[in-house]
């Protein structure tokens, strides 16, 4: 195997890895209130979420992946140093953030790594401004048009059911979230596979590999879908205890809700071509629900440390993504 190819290899198995990483450190996205309102136990409930994280392709186009590919950084500056740079800042942030249990964003991640790495190589004119908007303003608009939803869907079930027996309520919502969850989880794998289907696109394209036109191979797609289901697999069960029961405490109602709100949220960005973040949709969602019952149902506390995550992930993705791409340069070329 030649040196071009060994460093080709070398550079879509890292991004499988973070794509990986991302069902991981995401799998609570998908499972958290599932989990937390105990109608699914978590060995169950990561293997229903993998298998719709899987068969997300089936449902939508490759906006997300075009967003990634085209849309942050000019595709005339990416290089194999760019790609790696990009990634293992994504993926150095994804594993700190996963080992202290924080629920950061593995899609905000890749964008900062993906900037910070092409910021080296180019300065800030290799920046494309229109993508980095929208991406920037999902970072409020995502949890913002999440809690909405499902603070409005707790108040419609609320009054759909207020005469309804409690038990039978409770058995109803039970049966609806395995709905719900696997619409979360559909939303999900098809946003986030995307975005290394995306990584891996433009570096094939960077090498003149797609025939002079951007598109995603139907390799590609199949492969990102399965890594980031094996990952959902592995689960992530740091992230789990504080996105389902840390926040606020849950019903079968309320998880259905949050879901459904979730889901609706992530449906429209993916139709759209906006990266936005699992994590922040499904915080912002949870965090309706226990607001619709009382403000002081939902620990702010904790709310507040998370937004705080949200922040900080960009700027330090970006950095990693610098620091990796310098190191980059020491192999890769």
């Amino acid at each position: 195997m030649d040196h071009a190819l060994l460093i080709l290899v070398f550079l879509i198995g890292v991004a499988v890895l973070f794509d990986f990483l991302n069902g991981l450190h995401d799998a609570a996205n998908s499972i958290a209130t599932i989990v937390a309102t105990r109608v699914l136990p978590p060995v169950f409930a990561v293997g229903w979420a993998a298998f719709f994280n899987f068969i997300a392709f089936l449902f939508f186009g490759l906006h997300v992946a075009d967003t990634i590919g085209r849309g942050i950084v000019d595709p005339g500056i990416i290089s194999d140093q760019v790609i790696f740079g990009a990634l293992m800042g994504a993926i150095v942030w994804n594993v700190v953030t996963w080992l202290a249990g924080i629920p950061s964003s593995s899609s905000h991640a890749l964008v900062g790594g993906l900037l910070g790495a092409g910021v080296a190589k180019a300065g800030t004119g290799a920046i494309v401004v229109a993508g980095v908007a929208k991406t920037v303003a999902a970072i409020f608009l995502s949890p913002a048009i999440g809690f909405v939803l499902a603070l409005l869907l707790v108040l419609l079930v609320s009054w759909l059911f207020v005469k309804a027996n409690p038990a039978f309520a409770d058995r109803v919502f039970r049966g609806l979230q395995f709905l719900s969850a696997s619409a979360y989880s559909l939303g999900h794998g098809g946003n986030d596979a995307q975005k290394t289907m995306g990584i891996i696109a433009i570096l094939l394209y960077s090498r003149g590999m797609l025939g002079g036109e951007f598109h995603v191979p139907f390799w590609v797609v199949i492969t990102c879908q399965a890594a980031i289901a094996l990952g959902t697999l592995f689960g992530g069960w740091r992230i789990v205890h504080t996105m389902g029961s840390r926040i606020t405490r849950l019903t079968p109602q309320q998880g259905f809700c949050a879901e459904t709100g979730g889901a609706i949220t992530l449906f429209a960005a993916t139709s759209l071509g906006v990266p936005v973040s699992t994590t922040h949709t499904i915080t912002g969602a949870i965090v309706g629900v226990g607001a619709a019952k009382r403000v002081s149902a939902v620990r702010w506390n904790v709310a507040r440390s998370i937004v705080t995550a949200w922040f900080v992930t960009m700027p330090a993705a970006a950095a990693i993504g610098a620091l990796f791409y310098a190191v980059g340069g020491l192999f890769l070329t």
